[in-house]
């Protein structure tokens, strides 16, 4: 963003949470992670376990009830952007960037990895 200023070039973040997209679908998540795994060599399997994958799965799918289907959310930020005078630098949307995300990333790193 700072380095393309010096072009008369605005940048801005569009930061959004998570959504239901196809990107998003706990599905085909699944089904890539499974693919992947079945191509790990047996040495990098037994330091994960098994049961880190089944654990990554079932966060996944617990994850996904709380993603929001509210597309709009994110492309009026980005019309926002677009079509402002005054663009902001920073845009989030949905409620779980403005209320988990962005206040996270104004802690400590210690205590954000800790969250």
């Amino acid at each position: 963003r700072l380095e393309m200023r010096n072009f008369g070039v605005k940048v801005c973040l569009i930061e959004p949470g998570y959504f239901k997209t196809m990107i998003t679908n706990t599905e085909n998540l699944e089904k890539n992670f499974h693919s992947s795994w079945d191509k790990l060599p047996e040495e990098i399997k037994a330091s994960y376990g098994e049961s880190y994958l089944r654990q990554f799965v079932v966060m996944l799918k617990v994850m996904q009830k709380t993603y929001n289907s509210n597309l709009s959310l994110v492309t009026n930020c980005m019309e926002h952007a677009l079509t402002s005078l005054y663009p902001r630098t920073r845009y989030s949307a949905g409620w779980d960037a403005k209320l988990l995300y962005l206040p996270i990333s104004y802690l400590p790193s210690a205590l954000s990895d800790a969250l």
